[in-house]
């Protein structure tokens, strides 16, 4: 069993930065694939971001150049680092863990989401 708890979402104007955090517990964290997805109002959830091992990353095309995911090991937690936001980017983001992110597969456990709005 894998516990995901999300923190730093919040409201940043265009062109800002978050960094999101998902700290992992419950199984052995350093061999589990690890990713973000997200979901806008009226949309499907969507991949992010995912990462595998400790530098084996993938991204959705519309993030690549702006966002960046990495983990620490030592804390047990995953990280997204997103850059010059957009207003399209406004969605719940939720944490991910198991899945196959090259082939946009989700693992079976999910945080409870953290929000992010990008709104002057």
């Amino acid at each position: 069993q894998v516990q995901l708890v999300e923190s730093g979402g919040g409201l940043v104007q265009p062109g800002g930065s978050l960094r999101l955090s998902c700290a992992a517990s419950g199984r052995d964290f350093a061999i589990i694939a690890m990713g973000w997805y997200r979901q806008a109002p009226g949309k499907q959830r969507e991949l992010v971001a995912g990462i595998r091992g400790g530098s084996l990353t993938n991204y959705a095309d519309s993030v690549k150049g702006r966002f960046t995911i990495s983990r620490d090991g030592a804390k047990n937690t995953v990280y997204l680092q997103m850059n010059s936001l957009k207003p399209e980017d406004t969605a719940l983001y939720y944490c991910n863990a198991g899945g196959n992110y090259y082939a946009n597969s989700p693992g079976t456990y999910w945080g409870q989401g953290t929000q992010v709005t990008v709104s002057s």
